[in-house]
């Protein structure tokens, strides 16, 4: 197909057809018999002319520019056409350049639906956009980038307009919209005119955004605002420059105010819930030559209905908090930000000062207010700081872990309330819970309430995630070393009537042995699951966690372990679990973690349960759980009757030893006792090998032997050196009832076997022997053939096992 373009030479337009930028020139234009890869038709021309190819948009683009004289001659006031017509079908951009004075300025007024501002780089919808610079002398500055369907209605300017309209090549569009409105004088760079009808919310920017506002600059905003609506401004990104002389500001023009003009910082919260229309108006400074800086500005105007609850306040009292702050937001914060569609929520803390976050500061009053329409869309975040340097002075105080009560007032949902627990070396925080007690959320013992608890434990090397919990479990006590963080999140509405009363307590204690520490008091008809902290992503090496449970005195508990596994190996040390029952003489069961893990086994006293971590191989983890449940205490019938048989044999014995004495009264004559001193009062016999009775002597008493005697082949090296004493395994030797077991050494070895004095190895122990740290039984035979040699041997009758009982000796 052909195209003519004739150009009128009193119109001053100028078409210009060129190849997009970065398309080869695989389509050109034909002029009769010339080939071109762009043509230019001037005012006055008439050219024909095809395209070589069938899509010709793919390739080529086009600019109509038409040159206004608004100082030498009159200005074509009214709409401005969109011209020539019956153009090809190319991507194309009017541009209208009009030339104005200084003196009298231009006003361009856009047609329904008006203009959107946006930002540079951002596109509209349809494709279709204008642009709109101010030409001041030579000077060209960028008012901005407007898409259709907005609130721009319209836009004076000081001295000459370049505006261009982009279009694409299927636009259907045969209007420019706008027009030449009038020319007036306005003393400033320029004015823009913002229409607003009903609830909307609109963004705008500061001329040569994000570049910079020019300098000393002044330019306005008139918003138009029915009067029965509410406007509410909200800076989102801004800059300053570097000021020589005067000082950036934001003026307000608000009819009705006592103060007009309203003078605000960049950095000010700025006006809200203006009723009615107002102007904003935005003044630059002499900036530094040297380094003048940019000031830039890109804001937001909310309009909505006024509330019904606007003018009722709530008083938030935290004059008596300390190291406080509480924020109100909306739902999402800070993460998710509302659509310019969505209704938004304002927080006032005073009739002209609202936000859509609010923060408040400890030690003030407030009295606070609320534009919005569902108060179930804000939430309350708040923060709380406590810390002790001198444990002389803080470790008698118990501080309370609970919501303030102002805060509990409100009425909107608390989201998460954080206390930051800080501590210096050598001081740890203890956690309670007195009355409710805490459980933890396991898969097989979830929470269920409103709200939990989140436990971290932070060093400067890492951090233990210590666990989430909830009232109502077993857990009465949390000992943890360094700062801890606990984080009160709630999950539906039931939070207020749930949390009453709230029983969270916390104090600061002297250094503890273990990173974690729980004491675990289980209700006796309870199943408690537990487990190790960091769940699921493992403890952090070389970390040891205890737990201590309560066992009550007509109660057997019965613990289990999850897997029979830990389920690591180790690149350096060793990991153990340790289980200790808080008696006198009581085993310590010890598992490593290339062993099977205990049985299910019964607990007749308080115990404790250790578990340390080493260094992992590979991306292995130490991740274990266990359960603890409880049963009455039952007497066996058996044991009953033989304690019922015992008495009456007993109660038969003394009956014939009576019997036989009273026989002896009457049958024998009294005898006469004669003291002699002289007479050797023992009984004459072979003398024994020491010269002091078993009475007297130390020989029933057990000697402590030397594990290097022992295992001393075992232990020597490729070179003859004993291998050092870390080597070695300690049972727990701590004070029962206070500490927990202590962790082996990470370099133990079970696998050692014992040489005798037959030099016959010891058959090796299996999975199955669970008492494997204790002491070998000698077989009763041997005991009691041990025991008559050395009667015979001394002569001594005297019962030495019941006084080795009592002096606390080890009883075989």
């Amino acid at each position: 197909a052909s195209f003519t373009i004739s150009l009128h030479k009193v119109d001053n337009t100028t078409v210009m057809i060129k190849l997009r930028p970065g398309v080869s020139p695989s389509c050109q234009i034909r002029i009769k018999t010339v080939i071109r890869s762009e043509l230019n038709i001037r005012p006055g021309e008439d050219v024909t002319f095809t395209f070589t190819c069938r899509t010709p948009e793919k390739y080529f683009i086009m600019e109509i520019q038409k040159n206004i004289d608004c100082v030498s001659g009159p200005c074509p006031f009214g709409d401005v056409h969109l011209y020539p017509l019956q153009l090809p079908r190319l991507n194309r951009t009017y541009i209208w350049d009009v030339k104005a004075s200084t003196k009298a300025g231009l006003e361009l007024k856009f047609s329904a639906p008006w203009l959107r501002q946006i930002e540079p780089g951002e596109t509209c919808p349809d494709f279709i956009s204008y642009n709109i610079n101010s030409c001041i002398d030579k000077a060209t500055v960028n008012i901005g980038t407007f898409c259709r369907n907005g609130s721009v209605s319209r836009v004076k300017l000081l001295g000459g307009v370049v505006m261009s309209l982009h279009l694409p090549w299927d636009s259907p569009l045969t209007t420019s919209g706008f027009n030449i409105a009038n020319r007036a004088s306005i003393k400033r760079l320029c004015i823009i005119e913002s229409t607003l009808k009903g609830e909307s919310s609109i963004t705008l920017m500061s001329p040569n955004y994000p570049l910079g506002f020019p300098e000393d600059e002044l330019m306005t905003w008139q918003f138009v605002v029915p009067s029965s609506m509410r406007a509410s401004v909200f800076f989102h990104n801004y800059s300053l420059s570097n000021c020589e002389r005067k000082e950036e500001r934001v003026e307000y023009y608000i009819p009705g105010s006592l103060s007009n003009p309203e003078v605000f910082k960049l950095s000010d919260s700025q006006p809200a819930n203006i009723a009615g229309s107002f102007n904003m108006s935005l003044q630059g400074c002499d900036q530094d030559a040297q380094n003048p800086g940019v000031l830039r500005l890109l804001f937001q105007v909310i309009v909505q209905h006024p509330q019904l609850d606007e003018n009722v306040t709530h008083l938030v009292d935290l004059s008596k908090e300390r190291n406080m702050t509480v924020t109100i937001h909306f739902e999402g914060w800070p993460g998710h930000v509302p659509l310019m569609s969505e209704p938004i929520c304002l927080i006032c803390k005073d009739p002209r000062t609202c936000d859509r976050v609010l923060t408040l500061a400890s030690g003030t009053v407030y009295r606070i207010s609320f534009l919005c329409k569902d108060l179930s869309r804000l939430r309350i975040t708040a923060e709380k700081g406590i810390s002790c340097v001198d444990l002389w002075r803080c470790q008698r105080k118990i501080y309370s872990l609970s919501v303030p009560k102002p805060i509990m007032q409100l009425p909107i949902r608390l989201h998460k309330f954080i206390w930051k627990l800080l501590a210096p070396d050598l001081i740890n925080i203890e956690i309670t819970s007195p009355s409710l007690k805490l459980q933890q959320h396991v898969p097989e013992q979830r929470c269920n309430m409103s709200y939990s608890y989140s436990i971290v434990s932070a060093t400067p090397e890492t951090e233990l995630n210590v666990g989430i919990f909830c009232p109502g479990g077993s857990i009465e006590k949390i000992q943890m070393r360094n700062n801890i963080t606990i984080s009160l999140k709630t999950f539906g509405k039931g939070f207020i009537n749930e949390s009453n009363p709230q029983d969270l307590k916390m104090s600061f204690v002297p250094h503890i042995k273990d990173e974690c520490s729980f004491t675990v008091s289980p209700n006796p008809k309870a199943k408690v699951y537990l487990q190790t902290p960091n769940w699921p992503y493992g403890l952090p090496p070389y970390v040891s966690i205890s737990w201590y449970f309560m066992v009550p005195s007509k109660q057997i508990a019965r613990l289990g372990f999850s897997k029979n596994r830990m389920g690591i190996a180790c690149e350096t040390g060793r990991a153990y679990v340790n289980v200790k029952e808080e008696t006198l003489g009581a085993d310590e069961t010890v598992r490593r973690e290339d062993e099977l893990l205990p049985d299910p086994r019964n607990m007749y006293h308080n115990f404790w349960v250790n578990i340390s971590n080493c260094k992992p191989v590979d991306r292995t983890q130490l991740t274990l759980q266990f359960w603890v449940t409880f049963a009455d205490k039952q007497i066996d019938l058996g044991i009953i009757l033989a304690m019922v048989a015992g008495a009456g044999v007993l109660v038969v014995i003394g009956l014939t030893v009576c019997c036989v004495k009273k026989k002896k009264k009457k049958t024998q004559n009294p005898m006469v006792g004669v003291y002699n001193a002289n007479v050797n009062t023992q009984m004459p016999g072979k003398k024994g090998l020491f010269t002091k009775g078993r009475q007297n002597n130390e020989s029933h008493v057990y000697a402590v032997i030397d594990d290097a005697v022992v295992y001393g082949h075992l232990l020597m090296e490729s070179n003859g050196s004993i291998a050092p004493e870390v080597d070695v395994y300690r049972p727990f030797e701590g004070r029962i009832g206070s500490l927990p077991p202590s962790p082996p050494p990470f370099s133990f070895r079970k696998d050692i076997k014992c040489s005798s004095n037959t030099e016959e190895e010891s058959p090796p122990l299996t999975d199955t022997d669970h008492d494997t740290y204790t002491f070998a039984h000698q077989k009763s035979g041997q005991l009691e053939d041990s025991r008559d040699a050395n009667e015979k041997d001394k002569g001594d009758t005297s019962m030495p096992l019941m006084e080795n009982k009592e002096r606390g000796g080890l009883v075989e």
